[in-house]
């Protein structure tokens, strides 16, 4: 293993990650699902296994346990993932696999404390881009790309594929669905004021300050997740600029800058909208893992959330008959200022794959355990991504990133965020999982500072940039 590259990728996550953080129960395994002393249940009556008669490995049939870490906490996503190893242990009844459910908001500083600690989970979910490098360089990653050509797996869409992989590599098989990001908005509050959804962001800021007017909170928002308040960022500066400034400050090549134009539009843009009121009180301490976001909405206190679509998912889930009711879904109104200079407006944000799982089934001496990876990639693609798993996504308001899916959306929130997906010049992948880990984390905290009226466009655009000329350096 590069222990260099090992270094620079833990440093920044361990450097703010407490004691707490990293407590024994979010690293040992749990009992396997449907057993009450952690064995295995016992195996379907039913002759045969889901599996058979498809080209996949042969998986063994001595013990063999599984530790798994993702981030379903909480409906229909927890019944969904779980259904899926239970399945899968009742087709192989010699394989135990231990689930542990993590919180979302803490999950990558965990995963990389228990990669430190020599604790690292067999199996786990990411969303792709910088940290899915960094875990495979660190030697976290199997490299499954030969695997990919061989066996069998769901027909993926091709940009969920080029998410999975790095450098040619085959790192990940997705199971999250296609995210894409928009503006979820209160139809009933928009009816009784007048109101029309905005396309330009001018006719946004109209409406936030008639919302404002009648004491009605424009933008619900949970930034103590900070992930939350970089999607205010992202698209202002995509829509300022397209994908360029974006690009070119993530190389730091050709005079590529955190504090270019779109940057500095964006945080300034954000800090007037909060000097505004257009975001709750304390912004920067409520958390979108409690949901607080989510509760301004079903209160009536605020309008409109900025957020990944898999809140159709969440919001039917609390309350199908209010969300039926009251919820719209519009895309990120456009800047007409930069459109008329030519810049396209037709970049969004999200992720085509959702999640991936990633596989870290290595040998003490670092030699690949073929029979467990085998068993994580039948896992993988055979019960994370079958009928019952995809028709669950689909009852739950997500859309599986497999071709073919999203002629099946009748839920008409999805179908909105489905066009714009589709419709897309470039879909920009979540800065905080595009970025390599060490920059991610000063992203983050940059929002909480930006939010917070802590420091200028300027000044958190130069944190970012030292931060990314430090990653690049390798150090």
């Amino acid at each position: 293993m590069n222990k260099k590259v090992l270094a620079s990728f833990f440093a920044t996550v361990l450097a703010v990650t407490t004691l707490a953080g990293c407590g024994g129960s979010s690293s040992a395994g749990t009992p396997a699902l449907g057993s009450t002393d952690g064995s295995a249940p016992a195996a379907n009556a039913s002759a045969g296994k889901q599996t058979d008669g498809k080209n996949l490995p042969t998986l063994t049939t001595e013990p063999l346990t599984i530790t798994l870490w993702d981030i379903a906490t909480e409906e229909p996503a927890k019944s969904a993932q779980e259904g899926a190893v239970q399945r899968f242990m009742a087709d192989y009844p010699n394989i135990t696999v231990n689930q542990v459910h993590q919180q979302n908001d803490n999950y990558k500083q965990q995963l990389v404390v228990a990669m430190s600690s020599g604790q690292a989970p067999n199996m786990y979910i990411h969303w792709g881009g910088g940290p899915m490098a960094e875990y495979y360089k660190s030697g976290f990653a199997n490299d499954i790309t030969d695997m990919y050509a061989k066996y069998d797996h769901p027909d993926f869409v091709d940009a969920a594929v080029a998410q999975s992989t790095y450098d040619g590599k085959m790192l990940a098989i997705p199971f999250g669905g296609l995210s894409g990001c928009d503006i979820f908005y209160n139809k009933t509050i928009f009816k009784e004021n007048g109101l029309e959804v905005p396309k330009t962001i001018d006719e946004l800021e109209t409406v936030c300050a008639k919302l404002k007017e009648k004491g009605i909170v424009p933008f619900s928002l949970a930034n103590a997740s900070k992930w939350t308040g970089s999607m205010y960022y992202m698209y202002l500066v995509a829509r300022h600029s397209g994908n360029a400034e974006f690009d070119a400050a993530y190389t730091q090549e050709n005079g590529g800058s955190f504090t270019s134009d779109a940057f500095v539009y964006a945080g300034t843009k954000i800090q007037d909208w909060v000097k505004k009121g257009y975001f709750p009180d304390g912004v920067n301490s409520l958390t979108a893992d409690d949901n607080q976001d989510r509760a301004l909405l079903y209160d009536g206190s605020a309008a409109m959330m900025l957020h990944g679509s898999w809140q159709v998912a969440g919001i039917k889930t609390d309350n199908e008959d209010w969300y039926k009711e009251n919820i719209g879904v519009f895309r990120f109104p456009e800047d007409s200022e930069a459109k008329a200079k030519g810049v396209p407006q037709d970049v969004e944000i999200g992720t085509a794959i959702g999640n991936g799982f990633s596989f870290n089934c290595f040998n003490a001496d670092k030699s690949v355990n073929q029979e467990m990876l085998d068993a994580c990639y039948v896992l993988a693609t055979q019960y994370y991504n079958d009928d019952t798993y995809n028709q669950m996504q689909m009852e739950g308001g997500n859309i599986p990133s497999i071709k073919g899916f999203d002629s099946k959306v009748d839920d008409p929130n999805n179908k909105v965020v489905v066009d714009v997906f589709f419709n897309a010049s470039n879909v920009q992948l979540w800065y905080d999982q595009y970025l390599p880990a060490s920059v991610t984390e000063v992203h983050k905290n940059c929002m909480t500072e930006l939010f917070g009226l802590e420091k200028t466009p300027e000044q958190i655009g130069q944190e970012q940039d030292d931060a990314m000329k430090k990653a690049i350096a390798g150090q």
